[in-house]
């Protein structure tokens, strides 16, 4: 199945589970930047899994969450409507369930 963006664009669903998007209005700079930094820490990561060194790996696991924090898909939501945050909740056990129900039989 391919991605699914929740229709307020929040979320999108992988293997039946919401996954919090970027902050789509981070200036399209500081969002290349921040991907950048995201793509290099996982880079950093994969190296020190191989490696075995495990300070390397906790410290590239930290750049990963630092640009994800930063990209909006962690942290503190980036809408201001009170919403809760359902990243990595079931997509049919949330609000967005009768959506994706639609959305997978269409």
């Amino acid at each position: 199945m391919k991605e699914r963006i929740t229709p307020d664009g929040r979320y999108f669903v992988v293997r039946g589970r919401l996954w919090r998007r970027a902050n789509p209005s981070l200036p399209i700079e500081r969002r290349d930047s921040l991907i950048r930094d995201l793509v290099n820490a996982r880079r950093a990561v994969s190296n020190a899994l191989r490696s075995g060194d495990a300070a390397e790996l906790a410290a590239a696991r930290k750049a990963v969450d630092v640009a994800k924090i930063g990209l909006g898909e962690r942290g503190p939501v980036w809408w201001t409507d009170g919403a809760p945050d359902l990243n990595r909740h079931k997509v049919k056990t949330s609000p967005y369930a009768e959506w994706y129900e639609k959305a997978t039989t269409a």
